[in-house]
């Protein structure tokens, strides 16, 4: 009650940036909690909490846009009024993989590798170069053809869909997995290059820790943020929808408006998509 009660979707959609502070407040309790009653289950756990902990607000949040859709909008000022929502999806998730990160990073080694164990699991098998600590022997960024990347990022946008649809605001919990894998790669990352950097300078310095910071915020961030964006729009679409019938609008003349509305938000989520194929494909390479 406490924590679904601390911000409104209108004042969310005013404020999106202060989203950032509160998806860090709702992964860092999340880890606590996790930590000290599911130690053993605490890499899922702490998932669950983080989206449990935002569940009201973006349920409201998805309930307040599917709400404009029944008003006289027309479809360019609709999807603006979406992208106030979309903002604050964008900066909440930014907000948990942000703090996901600093945790991974602070906390000994030994207890990073419980709290974060299904995520490590998860970049092995993306990455099977990193050894069982977690630590990135190779490189993080997938190597596959434009075509591989492109259709299994489409397999998850239909996943963010499927289960927004069916759970209402089920792609929540994708984004926050997917926030605490991509913390994880960060976090390891981040050692990789400061202990490649430290031993470079003779030592590690200030520059030493602002380098490696940038360069693994810098690494996933290129295609990564455009690619997550996608899949918000995505879950967003699939949220309004259930919305929808949960509210019988599908009786009604708006429900036209509602899938009009809807297919042109999954139309520019594609689009992003393969944008951010691209970036990941032939543009992150550059730098790393």
């Amino acid at each position: 009650m406490v924590l679904e009660s601390l911000i409104t979707p209108q004042i969310s959609e005013k404020h999106p940036k202060q989203m950032f502070f509160f998806g860090a407040i709702f992964a860092f309790i999340a880890v606590i909690i996790s930590y000290w009653v599911f130690y053993q289950y605490s890499s899922l756990v702490m998932v669950f909490l983080t989206t449990i902990a935002a569940a009201p607000l973006i349920y409201n949040l998805i309930k307040y846009e599917e709400e404009k859709d029944t008003q006289q909008f027309s479809e360019t000022n609709l999807l603006k009024e979406h992208l106030k929502a979309l903002k604050v999806f964008l900066w909440l998730f930014i907000g948990v993989t942000i703090m996901f990160s600093i945790i991974y990073l602070v906390v000994p080694s030994e207890k990073s590798s419980v709290l974060f164990e299904a995520q490590i699991d998860t970049l092995i098998e993306i990455n099977p170069s990193m050894n069982i600590q977690g630590q990135a022997t190779g490189s993080s960024v997938s190597t596959s053809a434009f075509q591989n990347i492109f259709f299994n990022n489409i397999r998850v946008l239909v996943f963010c869909i499927l289960f927004s649809f069916l759970y209402g605001i089920g792609a929540l919990f994708i984004l926050n997995w997917n926030a605490s894998v991509i913390a994880a790669a960060i976090g390891n990352v981040f050692r990789e290059s400061f202990f490649m950097a430290s031993a470079k300078a003779g030592g590690a310095t200030f520059m030493t820790y602002i380098t490696s910071a940038g360069y693994s915020l810098l690494r996933f961030s290129i295609h990564g943020i455009p690619e997550i964006f996608a899949y918000i729009i995505a879950g967003f679409a699939g949220g309004i929808i259930s919305v929808a019938i949960i509210k019988y609008d599908f009786s009604t003349k708006n429900f036209e408006k509602i899938i009009f509305d809807t297919s042109n938000l999954l139309i520019i989520s594609f689009i992003i998509l393969f944008l951010a194929a691209i970036l990941e494909v032939y543009v992150t390479p550059i730098f790393i």
